[in-house]
């Protein structure tokens, strides 16, 4: 599938499709440099990595924040799908675990209600930081996703 087929079937945003376009020969060349964003949007089209890739990719992401998790069922969570993604766990173990999950958050909800006049005083100061740790965040995504996928160009979804 070439550059232009790619980004006409999925609706490229102007901007990503004119750096591809004049920037990249294959989408194999996209793949290696697109900037972190925009590889992310164009892992996530249908079809170009498989439901396990993208279900690794998805707990993969979640463990770099795991440090900030306190909910068990949450973490509990996290193992299953993985487990799914790798065969050894049923689709009944992962729906399991994510109600329980889904409940954990619920929970969490009610508690973060009550902090979040306390996080409005910080906002301002944290932008700086939030901006660096999406960065940093999006090029280990990029990072990632480079080095444990497969991309399939000849979509047919």
């Amino acid at each position: 599938m070439t550059i232009q087929e790619f980004m006409d079937k999925h609706s490229a945003c102007h901007e990503g499709r004119a750096w591809a376009e004049n920037t990249c020969e294959t989408m194999d060349d996209v793949w290696r440099s697109a900037r972190p964003d925009w590889l992310l949007w164009v892992a996530t089209r249908c079809g170009v990595l498989t439901d396990r890739e993208l279900r690794l990719f998805a707990v993969w992401s979640a463990r770099q924040v795991q440090h900030l998790m306190t909910e068990a069922r949450s973490l509990a969570a996290l193992d299953v799908s993985e487990r799914h993604a790798n065969g050894e766990a049923s689709d009944q173990e992962l729906a399991a675990a994510g109600d329980a999950a889904r409940a954990a958050a619920g929970d969490a909800a009610w508690a973060a209600a009550g902090d979040a006049a306390r996080a409005a005083a910080w906002a301002a100061a944290g932008d700086a930081a939030r901006a660096a740790a999406w960065a940093a965040a999006g090029d280990a995504q990029a990072q990632w996703l480079r080095s444990n996928t497969s991309p399939r160009w000849e979509v047919t979804a």
